[in-house]
């Protein structure tokens, strides 16, 4: 069966979807189907959110090893500009879901 990988920013899992998954989505969307097992907007959100944590995390350890003497300076480089992709991207997504929501409030009724 084929899957389509969608590209996420660093930082950000990177979700397969596979068409008899999506088909299960959608029915228990449509059904209404909420929380945790429907794996709605929220959860992907949050799940996204926990990898620019993880990312900051990580520069935090890295950075902590350098300055104590263990680490590579090339890791911390490296993984101090994940954690900082990773957070211009978790912005970025939270201004255009901030507009979306302001351009709804406008709509008339």
């Amino acid at each position: 069966m084929s899957t389509l990988p969608i590209a996420a920013p660093v930082g950000i899992p990177t979700i397969t979807v596979r068409p008899s998954t999506a088909a299960q989505a959608y029915g228990r969307v449509d059904s209404g189907a909420q929380g945790a097992e429907a794996g709605g907007f929220g959860a992907v959100m949050q799940r996204a959110m926990q990898g620019v944590v993880d990312s900051g995390h990580t520069a935090e350890a890295k950075s902590m090893e350098a300055i104590a003497g263990n680490g590579n300076f090339t890791d911390v480089v490296t993984a101090v500009s994940k954690a900082e992709l990773a957070l211009q991207s978790a912005t970025a997504i939270r201004d255009r879901v901030v507009q979306a929501y302001q351009d709804i409030m406008r709509m008339p009724i």
